[in-house]
């Protein structure tokens, strides 16, 4: 929708127009708004798992909050690259960058209980993935053959289908209470449940900004909830610095081969779903394809963020799809607009209390929020599988793809005898699900017939449109 207020048809379609500001800072800070908690969200979990996250009395829980920090001031600066650009850097669209969930499967298992020591290792990945990915844009569009929508549509409801599990698990109390009376209690799961009630009433009962800012608002309103039931603890507020500046290899930087082949394998997929956002930002918004110097500067911006982010202990970048939404329905294609909300946040990234406070939120009210968004990505798989020709050849692939990597992931004990690399990239789930979908779509006959599948598909078949018989 168009607002003439803002500017003419014409000049809202062009990515070099920028509103007034009073008109172009509340829309730069709504595209903040729209990814804020996503952004946020993998590192409280990465450093769940290592072990000094949320409810783990850890002395190295300011870490989870310098983590948080870095996040958002390099979500920032990624988003640079990609609005104001650099030599061929960028694509000078109004691509808002942001912490990837899609390598959260991949990071996990290299830090598993292994406490702040383990975050070095996750560093040497994300450099070495990041410099990967930069590299994919000399010609990711003629790879893009590789990743059709069976393959894309498959990664991402994997990836949703391993973080669905972390999701319950904070609405429950958080791993650290796993085994006592306290978790899955009544008091934890209602301070999550009203968060997911809040962001569902937002969502379908609110339009615009509401709508948009629906999941921020339910942790608002699940925050307000938790303190006055005296589950809200700032002591960690007081004590946080009013600034402070990025920290060079504040985490260290060690490189073993699971991390680098994980992340590399990981930054593929990654840099084909920025193309992706590059033409869904440029149809969306201006009615047009993106130019093959828009993708290839978007996947070097990707990258380059990534790699930096990595050198000062922050997590892979990516471009937010979600933005990507957003700038459809605002009809803004303004790149100015974004880079405001980019400088918004790199402002939260130099403010530590910020991180602070946002450590703050119980673990809980968290968790209702990450119930809503790591659905929503499973959901988001299966809407890109809806694009799938259904026929027998490609539900064969989807099976065995998606059996392998799942049971995988749901039982990594089975394959406690391989060496630790090949055991943590498999037990990922995603990294073979993905390769197994991807060789089997590039080398099996195109067509199975009715009888090749019939036999094992338990009288459930399938009546996809590509399993119907067609008609003369």
């Amino acid at each position: 929708m168009s607002d003439t207020a803002i500017g003419t048809a014409e000049q809202l379609r062009d990515p070099n127009y920028t509103p007034p500001l009073v008109k172009a800072v509340p829309l730069g800070i709504q595209h903040v708004l729209a990814m804020f908690v996503s952004n946020v969200t993998p590192a409280i979990i990465v450093c769940g798992a290592a072990g000094f996250g949320f409810g783990s009395n850890s002395p190295d829980f300011p870490q989870m909050i310098y983590m948080i920090q870095m996040s958002m001031f390099f979500a920032g600066i990624a988003t640079l690259f990609q609005t104001i650009g650099l030599g061929p850097i960028g694509a000078r669209l109004p691509i808002v960058q942001g912490t990837s969930f899609a390598f959260i499967p991949i990071m996990i298992p290299l830090v598993a209980g292994k406490g702040v020591e383990a975050i070095a290792v996750l560093m040497g990945g994300i450099v070495a993935g990041g410099l990967f990915h930069a590299f994919l844009g000399l010609f990711i569009g003629r790879l893009r053959f590789a990743l059709p929508p069976l393959v894309t549509g498959l990664v991402v409801t994997m990836i949703g289908l391993a973080l669905v599990k972390v999701g319950v698990q904070y609405a429950a109390g958080g791993v650290p209470a796993i085994g006592t009376p306290e978790y899955g209690s009544l008091i934890n799961w209602s301070m999550a449940l009203l968060v997911i009630f809040v962001t569902l009433g937002l969502k379908f009962f609110a339009r615009g900004m509401l709508s948009v800012s629906a999941v921020l608002i339910g942790l608002l309103a699940g925050y307000a909830f938790a303190f006055l039931l005296g589950e809200v603890s700032l002591s960690n507020v007081g004590r946080a610095a009013s600034f402070a500046l990025p920290n060079p290899l504040h985490f260290g930087m060690e490189f073993t081969v699971a991390a680098v082949i994980g992340f590399c394998l990981m930054s593929f997929v990654s840099a084909v779903e920025t193309v992706g956002d590059v033409s869904g930002i440029t149809k969306g918004g201006a009615g047009r394809e993106a130019t093959d110097r828009e993708i290839e500067g978007a996947t070097y911006a990707d990258g380059v963020g990534t790699a930096i982010s990595g050198f000062f202990g922050a997590l892979p970048n990516t471009s937010f799809s979600q933005n990507v939404g957003l700038i459809a329905m605002t009809g803004v294609m303004s790149r100015g607009v974004v880079t405001i909300g980019a400088l918004f946040l790199i402002l939260c990234g130099l403010i530590p209390k910020i991180g602070a406070v946002i450590s703050s939120i119980p673990i809980e009210v968290l968790g209702g929020g990450v119930i809503v968004m790591f659905g929503m990505v499973v959901a988001a798989g299966i809407s890109m599988l809806s694009d799938v020709n259904w026929n027998r050849r490609n539900m064969v692939i989807f099976a065995i793809a998606l059996s392998l990597g799942l049971g995988l992931q749901l039982e990594p004990g089975a394959l406690q005898h391989l060496p630790d690399t090949m055991r943590v990239l498999a037990t990922s789930g995603i990294l073979p699900a993905a390769l197994i979908a991807i060789v089997l779509n590039l080398v099996l006959p195109e067509e199975l017939t009715g009888e090749a599948t019939e036999e094992v598909s338990g009288g459930m078949a399938g009546h996809g449109s590509g399993s119907l018989p067609k008609s003369d």
